[in-house]
């Protein structure tokens, strides 16, 4: 039986990986992630669910039901990272640890990149590690929870 769960979700255009910009964002498919974060957790003994919508209120409303069914969320919130507020907010209610995950360097892009309504959140933000940038995050996140359950 796992530790803790976590909840890996994925923002708009997401589902695109490996055919979208790969020379940004790789060529590894959004099957190849999930595939990557359940062996990361398997390994880690956490329990995961994966998703992706490009549908803002989906993402709003998979946060709200896990208030009271995980222990952290890993996010790649992609283009709602510059614009949602209300994401951000939905992350804040919850009160669990967040770690924000993106593949590419968003301050090597376009200068609206830059700004992220979820940093100021986030206990921690991978930035520029390609995919492999999520399992990183589960292993920050299985750190923060052993941290915490120790406590």
């Amino acid at each position: 039986m796992s530790f803790a769960s976590v909840l890996v979700l994925n923002g708009p255009n997401l589902n695109l990986l490996g055919t979208r910009e790969p020379a940004i964002y790789g060529a590894e498919t959004l099957d190849d992630v999930a595939r990557m974060c359940r062996d990361a957790a398997e390994r880690l003994d956490l329990s995961l669910d994966f998703c992706q919508s490009n549908a803002e209120h989906q993402l709003i409303d998979w946060l709200h039901a896990a208030r009271t069914k995980v222990d952290g969320v890993v996010i790649n919130p992609a283009a709602y990272t510059h614009t949602s507020v209300a994401i951000a907010d939905a992350l804040s209610a919850i009160d669990k640890p967040v770690i924000e995950v993106h593949i590419s360097n968003v301050h090597r892009r376009e200068a609206f990149r830059h700004h992220s309504f979820v940093s100021p959140i986030a206990e921690a933000i991978i930035i520029g590690c390609g995919t492999q940038g999520y399992v990183l995050a589960l292993e920050r996140m299985a750190t923060i929870l052993k941290t915490r359950k120790a406590q």
